[in-house]
Protein backbone atom coordinates (compact mmCIF):
# COMPACT_ATOMS: atom_id res chain seq x y z
CA UNK A 1 0.00 0.00 0.00
CA UNK A 2 1.63 3.26 -0.61
CA UNK A 3 1.82 5.22 2.26
CA UNK A 4 0.14 9.07 1.79
CA UNK A 5 1.05 10.30 5.21
CA UNK A 6 3.81 9.94 7.86
CA UNK A 7 3.62 10.47 11.75
CA UNK A 8 6.43 12.79 12.86
CA UNK A 9 7.04 14.63 16.28
CA UNK A 10 5.60 18.42 16.54
CA UNK A 11 8.67 20.36 17.07
CA UNK A 12 8.47 24.13 18.03
CA UNK A 13 9.20 25.10 14.78
CA UNK A 14 6.32 23.75 13.75
CA UNK A 15 3.84 26.35 15.98
CA UNK A 16 3.28 28.66 12.41
CA UNK A 17 2.35 25.75 10.46
CA UNK A 18 -0.03 24.05 13.43
CA UNK A 19 -1.58 26.85 14.68
CA UNK A 20 -2.76 27.92 10.85
CA UNK A 21 -4.25 24.37 10.17
CA UNK A 22 -6.06 24.76 13.28
CA UNK A 23 -7.43 28.00 12.74
CA UNK A 24 -8.42 26.91 9.48
CA UNK A 25 -10.29 23.90 10.97
CA UNK A 26 -12.15 25.99 13.38
CA UNK A 27 -15.53 24.70 11.70
CA UNK A 28 -15.19 21.16 11.83
CA UNK A 29 -13.28 21.50 15.05
CA UNK A 30 -15.37 23.05 17.26
CA UNK A 31 -17.93 20.41 18.86
CA UNK A 32 -15.60 17.33 18.91
CA UNK A 33 -12.04 18.89 20.15
CA UNK A 34 -10.20 21.75 21.49
CA UNK A 35 -6.95 22.11 19.81
CA UNK A 36 -4.00 24.33 20.69
CA UNK A 37 -4.65 27.66 19.42
CA UNK A 38 -2.30 29.63 20.97
CA UNK A 39 1.59 29.78 21.17
CA UNK A 40 0.97 29.30 24.32
CA UNK A 41 -0.95 26.27 24.23
CA UNK A 42 1.14 24.87 21.46
CA UNK A 43 4.07 25.20 23.53
CA UNK A 44 2.39 23.57 26.94
CA UNK A 45 0.92 20.73 23.95
CA UNK A 46 4.54 20.48 23.08
CA UNK A 47 5.78 19.89 27.17
CA UNK A 48 3.01 17.33 27.73
CA UNK A 49 4.14 15.30 25.09
CA UNK A 50 7.36 13.79 27.47
CA UNK A 51 7.79 10.55 25.19
CA UNK A 52 6.96 8.65 29.14
CA UNK A 53 3.32 8.43 29.10
CA UNK A 54 2.35 10.69 26.32
CA UNK A 55 3.10 10.77 22.99
CA UNK A 56 2.31 12.50 19.55
CA UNK A 57 2.50 13.33 16.02
CA UNK A 58 2.12 15.30 13.10
CA UNK A 59 0.09 13.87 10.74
CA UNK A 60 2.13 14.75 7.64
CA UNK A 61 1.44 14.85 3.77
CA UNK A 62 4.24 12.34 2.77
CA UNK A 63 4.17 14.31 -0.56
CA UNK A 64 4.75 17.93 0.93
CA UNK A 65 5.16 18.00 4.26
CA UNK A 66 2.04 19.75 5.05
CA UNK A 67 0.37 18.89 8.71
CA UNK A 68 -3.08 16.88 7.93
CA UNK A 69 -3.71 16.18 11.45
CA UNK A 70 -2.64 14.77 14.62
CA UNK A 71 -3.07 11.85 16.35
CA UNK A 72 -2.17 11.75 20.50
CA UNK A 73 -1.57 8.89 22.52
CA UNK A 74 -1.73 10.07 26.53
CA UNK A 75 -1.76 8.99 29.72
CA UNK A 76 -0.37 5.64 29.40
CA UNK A 77 -0.72 3.28 32.77
CA UNK A 78 1.69 0.52 33.24
CA UNK A 79 1.85 -2.64 35.48
CA UNK A 80 -0.75 -4.66 35.06
CA UNK A 81 -2.53 -2.35 33.05
CA UNK A 82 -0.87 -1.09 30.28
CA UNK A 83 -3.31 0.94 28.55
CA UNK A 84 -3.23 4.50 27.12
CA UNK A 85 -6.00 6.77 25.69
CA UNK A 86 -5.75 7.58 21.51
CA UNK A 87 -6.93 10.95 20.70
CA UNK A 88 -6.94 12.66 17.09
CA UNK A 89 -8.11 15.42 14.96
CA UNK A 90 -7.53 16.29 11.30
CA UNK A 91 -7.41 19.24 9.87
CA UNK A 92 -9.36 21.44 7.03
CA UNK A 93 -9.29 19.80 3.59
CA UNK A 94 -8.01 16.36 4.71
CA UNK A 95 -11.10 15.12 5.86
CA UNK A 96 -12.53 12.23 4.11
CA UNK A 97 -9.42 11.20 2.60
CA UNK A 98 -8.68 8.24 4.49
CA UNK A 99 -5.66 10.08 5.54
CA UNK A 100 -6.49 9.76 9.15
CA UNK A 101 -7.12 5.69 9.10
CA UNK A 102 -3.54 5.34 7.21
CA UNK A 103 -2.29 7.51 10.28
CA UNK A 104 -4.32 5.71 13.07
CA UNK A 105 -2.92 2.64 11.91
CA UNK A 106 0.55 3.36 11.70
CA UNK A 107 0.03 4.83 15.13
CA UNK A 108 -1.52 1.80 16.59
CA UNK A 109 1.10 -0.20 15.08
CA UNK A 110 3.78 1.91 17.32
CA UNK A 111 1.35 1.27 20.41
CA UNK A 112 1.87 -2.20 20.55
CA UNK A 113 4.98 -2.88 18.84
CA UNK A 114 7.02 0.01 20.13
CA UNK A 115 5.58 0.93 23.46
CA UNK A 116 4.13 -2.43 24.40
CA UNK A 117 1.04 -1.55 24.87
CA UNK A 118 -1.97 -3.67 25.59
CA UNK A 119 -5.10 -1.75 25.38
CA UNK A 120 -6.02 1.80 23.81
CA UNK A 121 -9.24 3.28 24.43
CA UNK A 122 -10.99 6.45 21.82
CA UNK A 123 -13.76 8.01 23.77
CA UNK A 124 -15.73 9.38 20.95
CA UNK A 125 -18.96 11.76 21.47
CA UNK A 126 -22.09 9.75 20.24
CA UNK A 127 -22.94 12.47 17.36
CA UNK A 128 -19.42 12.28 15.63
CA UNK A 129 -20.29 10.03 13.17
CA UNK A 130 -17.27 10.47 11.06
CA UNK A 131 -14.86 9.49 14.09
CA UNK A 132 -16.79 6.68 14.93
CA UNK A 133 -16.57 5.14 11.54
CA UNK A 134 -12.62 5.98 11.15
CA UNK A 135 -12.56 4.20 14.67
CA UNK A 136 -14.56 0.86 13.65
CA UNK A 137 -12.16 0.60 10.76
CA UNK A 138 -9.41 0.25 12.39
CA UNK A 139 -10.67 -2.64 14.80
CA UNK A 140 -12.11 -0.83 17.36
CA UNK A 141 -14.84 -2.09 19.88
CA UNK A 142 -17.26 -0.18 20.98
CA UNK A 143 -17.28 -0.76 25.08
CA UNK A 144 -19.53 1.20 26.46
CA UNK A 145 -20.94 4.80 27.25
CA UNK A 146 -20.29 7.85 29.73
CA UNK A 147 -22.22 10.53 30.54
CA UNK A 148 -20.94 14.11 30.38
CA UNK A 149 -17.62 11.83 30.26
CA UNK A 150 -15.11 15.28 28.74
CA UNK A 151 -15.69 18.88 28.98
CA UNK A 152 -15.31 20.19 25.33
CA UNK A 153 -16.05 23.49 24.38
CA UNK A 154 -17.45 24.91 28.01
CA UNK A 155 -19.69 22.03 28.25
CA UNK A 156 -19.43 18.37 29.42
CA UNK A 157 -20.05 15.88 26.99
CA UNK A 158 -21.75 12.00 26.88
CA UNK A 159 -19.01 10.21 25.11
CA UNK A 160 -18.75 6.65 23.64
CA UNK A 161 -16.06 4.28 24.49
CA UNK A 162 -14.30 2.42 21.93
CA UNK A 163 -11.22 0.13 22.38
CA UNK A 164 -8.91 -1.96 20.67
CA UNK A 165 -6.69 -4.45 22.08
CA UNK A 166 -2.91 -5.60 20.81
CA UNK A 167 -4.20 -9.13 20.20
CA UNK A 168 -6.99 -7.96 18.27
CA UNK A 169 -6.22 -5.17 15.42
CA UNK A 170 -6.79 -5.65 12.25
Amino acid sequence: MLRRVILRRPLPSDHKAFLAAVRKSRRIHHRWVHAPSTPGEYRAYLLRLDQRVNWGWLVCLKATGEPAGVVNISNAVRGSFHSAYLSYYVFAGNERRGLMREALLAALRVAFVTLKLHRLEANIQPGNAASIALVRSCGFRKEGFSPRYLKIGGRWRDHERWAILADRRT
